[in-house]
């Protein structure tokens, strides 16, 4: 029952808060719209909380950036760990490709929030783009979240990282944050099934800029598979009743391995 409450709870919400930034983009009202954005983040979060009876726990939050903007690299298990994170952290650009434009009014609502939208192929006039989106970012005292994988990805199972994360940090030179989770053990990918539980957020190391694309790419999938695992065993140990505790992880995966 709580799942079904949540559900319908999620479409409400969704829905109410889509349309009133679409509209808001008649009047050029940017600031007005992030401030809705991230008000939509903090009433998802508030529901998952009180409705679908998910909890979370911030790790590693000391390791954020303090007097420069900064990447946050997500592991994505979930539609709710960017609530989480952005009910945390308040108003970020949030990037995303620009097959997302093609849904119903997502273009105007992208374009009001201040989203990154990156283009599949990378070519001078987008990294242009890029450039001044993050000078804008900077400007405007908004840091970035992206998720690396490109999609939602269960628990247990791996995909190879796409390098378009690499290719923002070159053009920023920003420091890129990876953020590991549990949150695939309580709701799992665009499963309708939500289930109690405390999801554990953790914020690693950040990654300089200078490093080599394989580097670079080689550290952040190993740090985010690694302690995402850690965290979902964690998870499994203390919430034995979960319908995913008994999942089992891969020998391998990382890239290196």
């Amino acid at each position: 029952m709580r799942s079904f409450i949540f559900n319908i709870s999620y479409w409400v919400i969704t829905i109410f808060y889509g349309i009133a930034i679409y509209l808001l983009g008649m009047f050029k009202s940017a600031e007005i719209s992030r401030k809705l954005a991230v008000s939509y983040a903090k009433s998802m979060s508030w529901a998952m909380r009180h409705i679908a009876g998910i909890e979370f726990e911030f790790r590693g939050i000391e390791n954020l950036p303090k007097d420069e903007p900064y990447i946050i690299a997500s592991k994505h298990q979930s539609w709710g760990d960017g609530y989480m994170i952005m009910g945390l952290l308040g108003d970020l650009a949030i990037v995303v490709g620009d097959h997302v434009e093609a849904y119903p009014l997502m273009k105007q609502v992208l374009q009001n929030i201040g989203a990154i939208v990156v283009a599949e192929k990378v070519t001078k006039s987008s990294t242009i783009r890029i450039k001044e989106a993050f000078k804008i970012a900077h400007c405007e005292g908004r840091n970035v979240l992206i998720y690396p994988e490109g999609n939602l990805v269960k628990i247990g199972e791996r995909i190879r990282y796409r390098s378009g994360i690499y290719n923002l940090q070159q053009a920023s030179g920003w420091k890129v944050v990876p953020v590991a989770t549990n949150l695939g053990l309580f709701w799992s990918c665009r499963d309708i099934k939500k289930e109690r539980g405390t999801a554990i957020n953790e914020f690693l190391k950040p990654i300089p800029a200078g490093l080599s694309k394989n580097e670079f790419m080689e550290i952040l999938e190993n740090q985010l598979n690694e302690s995402s695992k850690t965290l979902c065993e964690e998870g499994q140990k203390t919430h034995p009743h979960l319908s995913q505790a008994d999942v089992e992880w891969p020998l391998a995966i990382n890239s290196n391995k």
